[in-house]
């Protein structure tokens, strides 16, 4: 069975200099993503992972891309992989100035026979995540349920 890609499109109230660097920060990331680390070495060939603590508390790494193309601040391209997960998939990310916001594209593809438990998870979670940067980027805070 074939997966189908997820495709989303967000515009934000910010630069494209500004979703950027929120897309890649370690204190933004560690916002959006609920205290996990981001590490990263951030050049085509190199890396960025997720990492916190796992059950025991010792370090776990909750996902894993490869960069395989960057141009700031205008693409990020990555494989993705769920922890310590053999099977890769791809992100793209385009940031595309328009005149009164910047439009966000992920699309997120090339999923492999066996991975339809991560497909079925990242389409639950991209929308989250992207709500949650959009949010960070125009206020500088994420919202907080009462």
């Amino acid at each position: 069975m074939e997966l189908m890609p997820l495709h989303y499109v967000f515009y934000f109230g910010a630069t494209p200099d500004k979703v950027w660097e929120g897309l890649v920060s370690v204190e933004s990331n560690r916002i959006i993503y609920g205290g996990a680390t981001l590490e990263t070495d951030l050049r085509p060939g190199g890396f960025m992972r997720y990492v916190g603590p796992g059950p025991d508390g010792t370090p776990v790494t909750y996902v894993q891309f490869g960069i395989l193309e960057i141009e700031e601040p205008k693409i990020l391209k990555y494989t993705f992989a769920m922890g310590q997960s053999p099977l890769k998939s791809r992100v793209t990310v385009e940031l595309i100035p328009e005149t009164e916001a910047t439009k966000v594209v992920v699309t997120h593809d090339d999923w492999k026979d066996g991975d339809e438990k991560t497909r079925t998870a990242c389409a639950d979670g991209w929308p989250r995540i992207l709500s949650r940067l959009k949010t960070l980027v125009e206020t500088g805070t994420t919202f907080k349920p009462h």
